[in-house]
């Protein structure tokens, strides 16, 4: 499993992937950050961009704040970039 962090940016236009952010994966969620939504989102677009099941993807920290810690199973930080930028 990989563990890799994550620096969300909630209320955007667009879900999509924004870059790399201090050692992070940067992504625009179009969610607000209200009752779960944008965690909600977040998993969703992972899930459907990386071909892996919403339950594989858990939360190590950052539920409720902007920098998360996410755990994705045989995916590292460049692997994940690599596929949100062939979306």
């Amino acid at each position: 499993m990989g563990r890799i962090k994550f620096r969300i940016i909630p209320n955007a236009r667009k879900t999509e992937l924004a870059g790399e952010y201090a050692n992070a994966v940067k992504i625009k969620l179009s969610a607000p950050p209200i009752e779960g939504k944008a965690n909600a989102e977040l998993i969703k677009y992972l899930s459907k961009s990386l071909g892996v099941s919403k339950s594989s993807i858990t939360f190590v920290s950052g539920e409720t704040s902007k920098d998360k810690l996410l755990e994705i199973p045989n995916f590292d930080m460049k692997a994940i970039i690599e596929k949100l930028s062939e979306k």
